[in-house]
């Protein structure tokens, strides 16, 4: 996992992103479809088509970073809307960079109740 500062926010771009976009392209979405300014500082996640590929880019103060992740089985978890941007915690980027639905994660353990 990419190590992120605390407090920094992270967008989901909703719907289908082209992949073949590189920083300077998706900087530009980021403008132009999210209405936000790319290099404030804020992480943005884009998703393909098929689902089985994630970008990210972010402006950490020096410079701007592309991230890309492929899915070996499955896909991410998307939200169904069309347009849009979704804020996400930290904790849930992580979820659905290790192929987990992070609109539900499910606790798979439970305490021993003493007896």
């Amino acid at each position: 996992m990419i190590p992120l500062p605390s407090g920094l926010k992270i967008w989901l771009a909703a719907g289908a992103t082209d992949m073949r976009l590189g920083m300077p392209g998706l900087a530009l979405r980021v403008q132009q479809f999210l209405g936000r300014d790319p290099y404030a500082g804020d992480v943005f996640v884009f998703r393909g088509r098929r689902g089985d590929l994630v970008k990210l880019i972010w402006h950490d103060g020096i410079g701007v970073s592309l991230y890309a992740k492929r899915i070996e089985r499955g896909y991410f978890i998307w939200p169904s809307a069309k347009d849009g941007a979704i804020h996400l915690s930290a904790s849930q980027l992580s979820c659905l960079l290790e192929g987990i639905d992070w609109r539900n994660p499910q606790k798979t353990w439970r305490p021993e109740l003493a007896g």
